[in-house]
């Protein structure tokens, strides 16, 4: 009993390893963390209340599109470094990139390069398509809106780091794309990098399909 009761106190006290406990943005990575930003996905109205809870700003916007392109979930994030803009996306992605932001892409920078991440280069959440712009087949979770590719950042000293141009990069700016990308296995079910093949030569995948289970490459 009196392991029991230890072992609840320490739950209590480490909520990020605590599957049962309500996730927070700002808590530290723990055991629990990366399913409980995937079954987001599942439970938009959850996912909303995390937003909140965990202090960020988004706007909510209505339904759009039909059929296998059919976007319930869709909402803004106001206050998030993303360029050319903030793009619209599902809750679980939005949540995956904040906590994204706050424990491997911010920290990364200033471990590597002494400053923080800028803006955060994309290249689009929503495509209406198939996998790999195929006429059959598994629809991409681009179609909902469920992923974005990022395909590079700026730092706040005005450093660029491309994944296109500096993946290969033997010196600080590779380490910074192999880090951020090992970083973002823990907030996304799926990562895709120039690792996988060449169709991701240019950018990285993020997206919260759980159906396959979690993949990082």
């Amino acid at each position: 009993m009196a392991g029991v009761l230890a072992a609840r106190a320490w739950l209590a006290a480490h909520p990020q390893h605590n599957p049962w406990a309500p996730l927070d943005l700002g808590d530290p990575p723990g055991w629990a963390t990366s399913s409980k930003l995937v079954s987001l996905k599942e439970d938009a109205e959850l996912c909303r209340t995390v937003l909140t809870n965990s202090e960020i700003e988004f706007r909510l916007l209505p339904p759009a599109g039909d059929g296998e392109c059919l976007r319930e979930d869709r909402l803004q994030l106001t206050q998030f470094p993303l360029q050319p803009q903030e793009p619209v996306a599902t809750c679980a992605v939005a949540a995956g990139m904040e906590y994204w932001r706050r424990h491997s892409l911010d920290p990364v920078a200033q471990e590597l390069f002494g400053t923080g991440v800028e803006e955060i280069m994309h290249l689009g959440t929503f495509s209406c398509r198939r996998l790999y712009g195929r006429s059959d087949g598994a629809f991409s979770e681009h179609a909902t809106g469920n992923a974005i590719d990022i395909s590079g950042f700026r730092l706040e000293d005005g450093t660029v780091i491309s994944v296109l141009n500096d993946w290969e990069d033997p010196a600080a700016k590779g380490a910074f794309l192999r880090q951020v990308r090992d970083g973002a296995c823990s907030a996304f079910a799926t990562v895709l990098s120039p690792d996988y093949n060449a169709a991701h030569a240019d950018h990285f995948h993020f997206d919260q399909a759980s159906r396959w289970g979690s993949f990082c490459r």
